[in-house]
């Protein structure tokens, strides 16, 4: 069956990150995503690389003239663009929003940096880790004594920039529908890893947050929320914010602290004594041991397991989350839906094996493709 995006078309402009990211998830939904990968330093055989999974690939020297014209034809049959650049280097190449206002009135143009296309740092580099931490991200993280971790580019990268992205991408998608226009979508990772934040500034805003880390309920000051080493040195994570779940987690631990309302689980002063017995606790039996306690209950505990470990566990297994596809560990499409599931379209490609069949779908003949590949404007190769 076909995807809720069967018919979308997306020109992605070869990058790294959250924008490969976006267009994979485009893909898995149903989007067809044409990849325009670069003349030098490009892609190659990337069959590992599973966020570029669900494409075809063109390769273009946008230096060339010819090369130019062939991704302005191509971008002119999109509903969607998708480009990483810094702001202002699409502009220089010829290939600006502007470019298509009167060829592709309905485009979206989704414009994925860090810092966005305009203040102070928007022409500055950085990553990741930079993004989240003028965000406010970063410094909510982490031990009271330690610097704050280096987390991975889940909350960055992925969260408050691909996911912001497709989020732009399918509003202005939604928009065309009833003006026919279409419009630039600028999502910076600073401005998605903001809007992240939410909880803690409704959190902070209502006096129940502290700046200081882990003095707080979701920042593992909590004894009830955080992370304990097991027997094995293995790990379990505590999440019994409510009263009957912390409830039966101290059942389950054989704890009592005095109470299991609010009045005494939030009470700050009782946390680090808590926490210690807690920890102490946990450190009488390992990992498996705790699970197999914690097997049946609404205690909100769980497994801390590393990539390999994941694949193995029966929820994951049971719902399919993580899969092999052509011996290459992957997850699954997600969110699923029922009408129209999405899929995974196809395994990453070398770059430009598709070169020759999507300028004939652009209308170039044989003779103009063959002219294109002699000149060097678009390269061309025989998939592996």
């Amino acid at each position: 069956m076909a995807g809720p995006l069967s018919g979308l078309r997306v020109v992605e402009v070869a990058g790294v990150g959250p924008g490969p990211y976006a267009c994979m998830l485009l893909s898995d939904l149903g989007a067809e995503v044409v990849r325009i990968d670069r003349s030098s330093g490009g892609m190659g055989n990337i069959s590992g690389d599973v966020t570029h999974r669900g494409r075809r690939s063109i390769v273009i020297d946008l230096k060339r003239e010819q090369g130019l014209a062939a991704a302005r034809r191509l971008i002119d049959s999109a509903d969607v663009l998708v480009e990483g650049f810094r702001p202002g280097v699409m502009e220089k190449l010829g290939l600006g929003p502007d470019t298509f206002t009167e060829s592709n009135p309905g485009l979206i143009y989704g414009r994925m940096t860090g810092w966005g296309q305009y203040g102070p740092l928007a022409q500055r580099a950085g990553h990741d880790l930079n993004y989240i931490a003028i965000s406010g991200v970063l410094g909510a993280m982490g031990g009271a004594d330690q610097p704050p971790p280096v987390p991975l580019n889940v909350v960055g990268d992925l969260g408050g920039g691909s996911m912001f992205l497709i989020m732009g991408i399918l509003s202005a998608l939604y928009e065309r529908g009833r003006s026919g226009l279409g419009q630039v979508v600028d999502a910076a990772i600073c401005d998605g890893a903001s809007s992240l934040m939410t909880t803690v500034h409704s959190l902070q805003n209502v006096g129940f947050w502290e700046s200081e880390r882990e003095s707080n309920i979701l920042d593992g000051g909590a004894p009830f929320y955080r992370n304990y080493p097991c027997k094995d040195g293995r790990y379990l994570s505590l999440g019994a914010i409510e009263p009957p779940f912390y409830a039966e987690l101290l059942r389950l631990l054989e704890l009592d602290f005095g109470g299991t309302d609010y009045s005494v689980q939030m009470n700050k002063a009782l946390w680090p004594r808590q926490q210690a017995e807690i920890a102490a606790r946990i450190r009488e039996k390992t990992q498996a041991e705790w699970c197999d306690i914690f097997a049946d209950s609404d205690a909100c505990v769980a497994p801390v397991l590393d990539s390999t470990q994941a694949v193995r566990h029966p929820h994951n297994r049971a719902r399919g989350n993580l899969t092999m596809h052509d011996g290459v560990l992957q997850a699954e499409v997600a969110p699923r839906l029922s009408r129209t599931p999405g899929a995974i379209q196809s395994p990453p490609v070398t770059a430009g094996c598709h070169s020759s069949e999507v300028l004939g779908e652009l209308g170039y003949s044989d003779s103009d493709i063959q002219a294109l590949l002699s000149s060097g404007a678009v390269h061309g190769v025989k998939e592996s």
